[in-house]
């Protein structure tokens, strides 16, 4: 029976027999949005700076997309964090419907009590007068849709029309739009050109390259606690030819070969062991993308 097998229960749900094993303080390769973790490469933090820009200029619309696991919720967490109580925020995620129910996703995230069963008109004034208040207080609004790809194009023109509110030189409320590629697309369609005029700023996240990916995996390493040396860097250079430089799924990958490695007490992840977890199948991410490439 193998290392895997003889662990108890209790241990499973922390992970606690790598961790020992390699002396981390904490999992280096958590799934979870983590901004302690994040790793700032050259163009992670061209990103942020487009966020922190537009906030700061005051820009009505900011648009960040990039695909799938590629770090935009976790940027987006850090600039929460760096934000928080200079600025009311309000984060939208997954948002959908009709302008009714995005007005009311709205007021839900800015914690604004509503009756549902009003109509629109009622909802919208009732939005105005907070950002008023707001704004005679002396604090702006920001509003942030994560996943904002699934809104609607009425939705996103009903954004734009938030965006009238703003008079003169004063910005009572500003939107960040974050989602995946799509999103992009949709708001260069011509039917939304007045709401492509009023992004003062963008940015589009790409895959991690090699070089970036092995120093993504070095940072984390030694943020958990350990060297930085746990994983090789030929194996990391092989992770980034298995994930194509996706950071979510180079998280997975080492974190199930870090479980490898201990099972069969090595105290490094060379290529042999990332290729006995692609061999038994257990990255299921490579599977995907490889049913993906017969298909083309």
């Amino acid at each position: 029976m193998n290392k895997v097998a003889e662990t108890r229960k209790d241990d499973v749900g922390n992970v606690g027999f790598y961790m020992d094993f390699f002396g981390f303080r904490e999992r280096p390769f958590t799934l979870v949005p983590d901004p302690d973790f994040l790793f700032w490469s050259a163009q992670h933090r061209r990103a942020y700076s487009v966020l922190e820009f537009g906030i700061l200029s005051r820009a009505p619309i900011t648009l960040v997309t990039g695909g799938v696991g590629c770090g935009k919720t976790t940027l987006l967490r850090e600039l929460l964090r760096q934000f928080e109580g200079k600025v009311t925020v309000g984060l939208i995620s997954n948002a959908q419907g009709g302008r009714g129910e995005l007005i009311q996703w709205v007021l839900n995230s800015l914690g604004v009590p509503f009756d549902p069963a009003v109509g629109y008109v009622q909802l919208f004034q009732k939005l105005q007068d907070f950002l008023i208040e707001e704004y005679a207080s002396g604090r702006r609004v920001v509003l942030i849709f994560d996943e904002a790809q699934n809104l609607s194009a009425e939705s996103l023109e009903e954004l734009r029309m938030l965006t009238n509110i703003n008079s003169g030189k004063d910005e009572i409320i500003q939107l960040v739009l974050v989602g995946q590629p799509e999103l992009r697309e949709m708001v260069l369609d011509p039917s939304l050109r007045q709401l492509a005029q009023r992004i003062a700023a963008s940015f589009h996240l790409m895959p991690l390259d090699e070089k970036a990916v092995r120093e993504l995996v070095a940072h984390r390493l030694r943020a958990a606690g350990g060297t930085g040396q746990e994983i090789t860097p030929q194996a990391a250079s092989m992770i980034h030819r298995v994930t194509h430089g996706v950071p979510r799924l180079v998280n997975q990958l080492c974190d199930m070969a870090l479980l490898y490695a201990w099972s069969m007490d090595h105290h490094h992840v060379d290529e042999r062991i990332v290729q006995s977890v692609l061999d038994d199948g257990v990255f299921f991410a490579a599977q995907i993308a490889a049913e993906e490439e017969k298909r083309k």
